[in-house]
């Protein structure tokens, strides 16, 4: 299960990739978490045994440090999220574990594409699950500081589990994030939604057989409130001057009313009623259009990220035999270069409004700081991204 991450300063990665700096320091920090992690209930035992061997690992923070650096365009996720091997894995899988998916399906209520879509997609179907120790992962992720709170709690999730019996040391390995297993469970979210689906006394998201992992998923899911029988997103064709300002996840409208204003279904024509849904449009508005329901937003529990989130509605739907996305994807989404994108992300940074990482890609998070300083200049809160916004800011 993937996180959200910005880069380092060139500094402190120096400073914490150097082993001498960092060796000292990490021990001192152990030490610390180690009487914390005993005052909460874990066991000198357990501590011994998950921390032996553990090092610092510069690689870590060096992999943290560069996941935010290159984003890639929706147009070459997708394509790599729905690639025609991830597509024939995903249709293999399906139909080897046919009955056992069918099973999971009718038991939480979430179709066996989706599941078997985020499989896909966080671990190609078992066969990329990690090999590095949780607990070194975790460690290093902590020392490092940069979101030490967040990952000192992972880290006593993880001496949780092995403290439980549920899994041991060696079993526990995973990404680079700490993130574990066939659909890489962060440790806390093993806590909270791992099933016994098996029914041999041990949730164990691990093993080579994926029962386990795939029921989990399912629950989580399910747990968020996956609405069965909805579609996470449908693919919308917009009339000729539409308003973009319209668009957004925040502002949800009923069918009824986005078909008042000339919004169609692309595959269907006249709009079906799956319920309230948004307007998002991920790649400018001359590229793809989709109306977004409940399940896009359970699907951002798993992974907050917008293009991860279609892609595995992408994945999933092409699993289930829909037809293609339609649209196509401009080169400059919303008529701005890459390197004006970043620039405009870059100035509403230096100016208080939270844009995210500059990397050209203007999501939600952007269109919200956009909205934001449009609101303070007592402009119109469009959220659009243009050349003029640009210069003025």
């Amino acid at each position: 299960m993937t996180l959200t991450r910005r880069a380092f300063t060139a500094a402190s990665l120096a400073f914490l990739t150097t082993p001498a700096l960092a060796r000292g320091g990490f021990e001192a920090w152990r030490a610390s978490f180690e009487t914390k992690a005993a005052g909460q209930g874990i066991s000198r035992n357990t501590l011994r045994e998950a921390f032996r061997g553990v090092e610092f690992l510069p690689k870590v923070v060096a992999s943290d440090s560069k996941q935010a650096e290159v984003a890639k365009s929706l147009q070459q996720y997708l394509s790599s999220a729905a690639s025609p091997q991830r597509v024939s894995g995903g249709r293999k899988a399906l139909k080897r574990y046919k009955t056992l998916l069918g099973n999971i399906e009718r038991k939480y209520g979430v179709e066996k594409e989706v599941v078997v879509a985020i499989w896909g997609m966080e671990s190609a179907y078992g066969g990329f699950r990690g090999s590095s120790s949780v607990f070194a992962t975790l460690s290093t992720l902590a020392y490092q500081g940069r979101r030490r709170e967040l990952f000192e709690a992972e880290l006593l999730a993880a001496l949780r589990i092995l403290q439980s019996g549920q899994a041991t040391v060696g079993q526990m390995k995973g990404s680079y994030a700490g993130a574990m297993g066939h659909t890489q469970f962060m440790p806390s979210t093993y806590l909270r939604h791992a099933q016994d689906f098996d029914k041999n006394g041990r949730a164990n998201i691990w093993s080579d057989d994926p029962t386990d992992a795939l029921a989990s998923t399912a629950a989580l899911l399910k747990a968020e409130g996956w609405k069965k029988g909805q579609p996470w997103a449908i693919e919308v064709k917009l009339p000729s001057g539409f308003d973009a300002a319209l668009t957004g996840r925040i502002y949800p409208r009923k069918a009824r009313e986005w078909s008042k204003l000339g919004v169609l279904s692309a595959t269907s024509g006249k709009l079906p009623n799956h319920g309230n849904g948004a307007i998002i449009l991920p790649a400018g508005p001359q590229g793809p259009a989709f109306m977004i329901y409940n399940n896009f937003h359970v699907l951002k529990k798993y992974n907050y990220a917008d293009s991860y989130v279609i892609g595995v509605g992408h994945l999933s739907d092409t699993l289930a035999g829909h037809g293609a996305i339609r649209s196509g994807f401009p080169q400059n989404p919303w008529g701005m270069t890459t390197q004006e994108r970043r620039e405009l992300q870059k100035r509403l940074n230096a100016r208080g409004f939270a844009a995210g990482n500059p990397d050209g890609v203007i999501g939600e998070k952007g269109r919200a700081a956009i909205r934001a300083f449009e609101t303070s200049r007592g402009m119109r809160a469009t959220g659009v991204p243009s050349k003029a916004l640009l210069n003025a800011l």
